[in-house]
């Protein structure tokens, strides 16, 4: 058995896998694939959430057990068992763990039947974000249950509720695949709908049509999801009891470290994070000797602002690697290409604005339409709050909320974290209120222009109770929660599920913890942000894909080359605009201009490498179907023409007909068309994602492999990129020894990226230190071509890398390979130092020329070197 202490540097992972479990693809299925992955060289199984969570669960977020393993997934013995495999093949798990909420199942939920059954009595009602004494006194001391898919009446007299009594004569009403238990019953058995509504009025809970959950909710939920209730971390024994299971397993040593899920809904994210990792450090001295002296890895969701820094006081490995994914992809965008597709978003759409002002209109839009019931909760609690200060007494009710409005719509990032006063001094840890005071007043200095006198009293009052240093658990600490607890739903539901979809200049650009306004990054700038990365977390997650992605890693590259080739661009949407222009005018119903160029760049992201998988009829209405299932949520989300709770399904069948339209033709049809277009810049997008890969794999941090992304992932939003990967043909690739040019020549079958990231893993294997602790240092390149390389070099102690790709490559690319052939390098040249090197990759020796490396030389075999000092 390999050592355990041996895994990973100070147990921090090396590199990791993310695997989506589910019914389908169980524990036993992951265990299954462990050759395949120690083969490829990740040293960590990353696992979606494990707990037990609601029947037919696809991604475990909907837990409804935090005690125990999912038994859909197979159990603790399944777990176990891949555990101990895992370990034998030196391999370590890192557990998904999600502490912000649960799911609002009464039939599968214990904690949350038992809040149903006994109301605030109930020894779980604190477990849950609820508010008792909700401002619609008809929920006071009851909890809104929006299940009913018919108003309450209409349901009631329907004779959709059934009442049953057990063998112990306990009553439960059933609705569906609902289950809710029945209190106050003495006995009865309603024999019409008075009776029923008459006991149904006695329970803790009401039940209400679907419809009412956006304006009614007495309950804090994720997001605006109400079969999903928020949980409450800051209580000691619900913080206990929702990590005992994954406490345990760290302290018996099957796992390694946790992935926290969206902290940034919690009522003190950093207080969280701090006690987590206290936890976990207090755990080591009870687990096996020899792991022992193993680093508890721990990284946490988050969205970072593009000038907003992750606070160190949270005690936390880093983030989960969106804000790397941004970088690495807009370094590999050209800005060039900017004008040129701003001018077709203009021509397309007929709108100018900034990406910041499609943000500003969803916040306005989603406060206004989506979190309604949190809004008017607020506003309660403020009004109530100014009432009781002779100062603020005269603040009204219309004021506040539009003081509130404002505030939120300005504000930039996800939330605000400001704390009680000393709240952390058992951490030692405090935190100074300026990392927020400057965010804060800019976003109220934006809301202030648009305020009336007492609207600006009123933002006054907000910032106040904002700030203040009240206790959590007293009036104003709650308020101050709610405040900040409304910040990141409103964010995402804001930016990434409606202004996402709302605006397209470059899809590509439009990603979780991107900013769309931001087409290209200066290499410069890449630089800098590794630097500082490499200095602050040095070991937070690498991500280019995850299963949250708007698009494949590899879709994302190919769209890439559209900043490149803007002009080549707008010319092959012109002409796909002019033929299908009669169409257009026999059915003006939709897709209007914005939905015609999202989906033309759909398509193009999505078009397979190798067009002849879609041959045969089965895998071209395959192809379809991903598409019209992408095109329906994107209508839906944008909001634009109808939404999620209200679709326009004549404007959506406008838009299926369209597509289907757009295969008629046969050879000459502009699906065609949009397929050789995809087809005519494949080896430039290839190049693309190979030095995504590369820069991935290399730079400060641990790179994480989604699962079956070590080849071509052409995927979409979900449920698109949670499919399961066909790991027989992935395996039987990594097997595959056909060499570099063989796998150049073969480019579209993706095994040529597969073996990158099976190399660079066995480099940064068989030099740990030099990933894990090396510095980063840019490396500096001159002559005709050097916008077109990125490099830098690490180092440790007496062993340098440098580590080179080529990028901006569209238009000098090899036609048929993904690589620009080294004669069109001419005199460009990479500042690497003297002495021989060699590339570990190909084994091909570069010599120094005068301190200088000829970029011919460097890539000669690969669009990407690794380099290795003699």
């Amino acid at each position: 058995m390999t050592d355990p202490a041996d895994l990973n540097h100070a147990g921090v992972p090396r590199a990791t896998a993310r695997l989506q479990l589910h019914a389908g693809f169980t524990l036993a299925d992951a265990a299954a694939l462990v050759p395949y992955y120690a083969g490829l060289g990740i040293s960590h199984l990353y696992l979606s959430p494990i707990t037990t969570a609601r029947p037919r669960s696809t991604h475990g977020y909907d837990v409804t057990d935090f005690t125990r393993i999912n038994a859909e997934l197979g159990g603790e013995e399944a777990f176990l068992d891949l555990a101990r495999r895992a370990r034998e093949s030196g391999l370590g798990i890192v557990l998904d763990i999600v502490p912000n909420h649960t799911a609002a199942d009464a039939t599968h939920n214990a904690w949350w039947r038992d809040v149903l059954a006994h109301g605030q009595q109930s020894a779980h009602a604190h477990y849950f974000d609820i508010d008792w004494q909700a401002p619609d006194a008809d929920l006071h001391g009851k909890v809104l249950l929006p299940i009913l898919g018919d108003p309450y009446w209409q349901t009631l007299e329907s004779g959709a509720f059934e009442v049953r009594r057990g063998h112990d004569g306990t009553a439960t009403l059933r609705y569906g695949e609902h289950d809710l238990p029945l209190s106050a019953t003495d006995g009865e058995t309603p024999g019409d709908a008075q009776a029923l509504h008459a006991l149904l009025e006695r329970q803790h809970y009401r039940l209400a049509w679907w419809r009412t959950g956006a304006a009614m909710l007495n309950w804090r939920r994720f997001f605006e999801i109400t079969e999903l209730v928020g949980v409450r971390q800051e209580c000691d024994d619900v913080f206990e009891a929702v990590h005992a299971l994954p406490f345990r397993l760290y302290r018996e040593g099957w796992i390694d470290g946790l992935r926290i899920d969206h902290v940034d809904g919690l009522a003190d994210p950093a207080g969280y994070c701090r006690r987590v990792r206290e936890r976990l450090d207090a755990l080591r001295p009870g687990r096996p000797a020899e792991l022992a002296r193993m680093h508890p890895w721990l990284v946490i969701e988050k969205i970072l602002g593009e000038h907003e820094p992750l606070p160190h006081d949270w005690n936390v490995d880093g983030t989960t690697g969106y804000d790397f994914m941004d970088a690495a992809s807009a370094v590999l965008h050209d800005l060039h290409g900017e004008a040129r597709l701003n001018m077709l978003w203009l021509q397309i759409s007929g709108d100018d604005r900034p990406f910041a002002a499609y943000v500003h209109a969803g916040r306005h839009r989603v406060l206004a339409r989506h979190l309604v019931a949190e809004v008017d909760a607020l506003c309660h609690r403020l009004r109530d709050q100014a009432r009781s200060q002779p100062a603020t007494r005269d603040l009204s009710p219309h004021a506040l909320r539009h003081a509130l409005m404002s505030f939120m719509t300005a504000i930039p990032v996800y939330r605000s974290y400001y704390v009680a006063d000393g709240a952390d001094k058992e951490t030692k840890e405090t935190r100074d209120p300026s990392v927020d005071d400057d965010m804060v007043n800019a976003a109220a200095e934006s809301a202030r222009r648009h305020l009336a006198p007492d609207e600006s009293a009123a933002l006054d009052f907000i910032l106040d109770a904002l700030r203040t240093g009240a206790p959590l658990d007293s009036d104003a600490g709650r308020l101050r929660t709610k405040l900040q607890q409304l910040m990141p739903a409103l964010a995402a539901k804001s930016t990434e599920d409606t202004a996402f979809y709302r605006y397209g200049r470059l899809l590509s650009r439009n990603e979780v913890g991107s900013d769309p306004g931001t087409l290209a990054m200066a290499a410069e700038r890449f630089h800098a942000r590794m630097q500082t990365r490499s200095v602050d977390f040095p070991h937070a997650m690498l991500a280019v894909a995850t299963h949250d992605h708007k698009r494949g890693e590899d879709a994302r590259m190919r769209l890439a080359v559209l900043s490149e080739l803007s002009e080549a661009w707008a010319e092959a949407v012109a002409g796909w605009e002019t033929q299908l222009a009669p169409l257009l005018v026999a059915s003006p119903k939709g897709p209007d201009g914005v939905d015609r160029l999202m989906l033309y760049q759909t398509l193009i992201g999505a078009w397979p490498a190798d067009a002849r998988v879609l041959e045969s009829e089965d895998a071209q209405r395959a192809f379809v179907d991903r598409i019209l299932a992408w095109q329906r949520k994107a209508i839906r989300e944008a909001k634009r023409h109808g939404s999620w709770t209200h679709p326009d399904e004549d404007y959506e069948a406008a838009c299926e007909a369209f597509l289907a339209a757009m295969s008629m033709g046969g050879a000459d049809s502009v699906l065609e068309s949009i397929g050789a277009f995809a087809s005519r810049i494949g080896t430039a997008a290839a190049l693309n994602s190979l030095a995504q890969a590369m820069l991935q794999l290399t730079a400060p941090g641990v790179p994480d492999r989604y699962q079956g992304c070590e080849t071509w992932d052409f995927s979409l939003v979900d449920p698109d990129n949670r499919r399961a990967p066909d790991y027989a043909r992935l395996q039987s690739q990594l097997e595959c020894r056909g060499g570099w040019s063989h796998w150049l020549a073969h480019w579209r079958d993706g095994r040529i990226k597969q073996q990158l990231v099976r190399s660079v893993l066995a480099v940064r294997r068989s030099h740990a230190a030099l990933f894990a602790q090396g510095s980063y240092q840019p490396v500096s390149v001159s002559g005709d071509l050097a916008g077109s390389v990125l490099a830098f070099a690490r180092q440790c102690g007496s062993v340098e890398v440098v580590v080179a790709v080529t990028r901006l490559a569209a238009h000098h690319v090899d036609p048929a390979q993904p690589r620009i052939p080294p004669h069109c390098w001419h005199d460009t040249g990479l500042r690497a130092g003297d002495g021989e090197w060699t590339d570990v990759l190909t084994g091909h020796p570069v010599t120094s020329h005068a301190g200088w490396l000829r970029a011919k030389d460097v890539f000669a075999t690969l669009p990407v070197a690794l380099l290795k000092r003699q």
